[in-house]
């Protein structure tokens, strides 16, 4: 059985990521939350016996712990070859996997000054430079994807790399950030319109 370790879903876009691709593949999994925020270094020391990181999200596969999200995420793909978490054509997996591994390692402006927030009422922030920039780029690597692949999302099916900008649709909602090109504002609303992300939402709106 496969337990996967996230946290808050309120706050924890790198747990939202490798979650939905589990649920993508139709496994049985079990889920341990650990919430995040606790005061005293709680919240490290319930992810330690789980994740050698101190951080989550972690995948328990029963022989091995893989704590990150991307590695998860590759690994799923590769164990669940029916989910076809990435697609089959060469070159769209190479750009999928390019913009997964981009949002992975960039776009630390908008990370911190657009933070997931599920439960955050919608409101419009004073966006620095760089912020902006992010959006901007975010919004050119959608709009080629889309137009390689020919959607409906980023790939074609749903596939790791909409797992990855999943969380950055929140981000655009919550902040009331313009997406000015209908096939994107199209795109990000299948994005949060998924069923499996409903799931998720609906838990992190209940979380304190």
């Amino acid at each position: 059985m496969l337990e996967l370790v996230i946290g808050s879903k309120r706050w924890s876009s790198w747990s939202m990521r490798p979650w939905l691709a589990l649920k993508r593949t139709g496994a049985a999994f079990e889920e341990r939350l650990i919430p995040l925020y606790q005061a005293d270094g709680a919240t490290r020391a319930q992810i330690l016996p789980h994740s050698p990181s101190g951080r989550v999200p972690a995948l328990k596969t029963g022989r091995i712990v893989i704590p990150e999200s991307l590695a998860i995420c590759e690994y799923l793909a590769e164990a669940f070859p029916d989910a076809r978490l990435w697609p089959e054509d060469p070159d769209l997996r190479a750009l999928g996997r390019g913009a997964a591994s981009e949002m992975h390692a960039g776009f630390r402006a908008l990370r911190l000054e657009c933070p997931m927030d599920l439960a955050r009422p919608v409101e419009a922030v004073a966006l620095s430079d760089e912020a902006q920039a992010d959006i901007a780029r975010v919004q050119a690597l959608w709009s080629d994807l889309l137009a390689r692949s020919g959607g409906p999302f980023l790939l074609g099916d749903w596939s790791n790399a909409d797992a990855y900008f999943t969380p950055v649709a929140t981000r655009f909602r919550t902040y009331a950030v313009e997406v000015g090109r209908p096939e994107l504002a199209a795109y990000m609303d299948r994005l949060l319109t998924w069923p499996d992300f409903l799931e998720w939402e609906a838990a992190g709106r209940l979380e304190t």
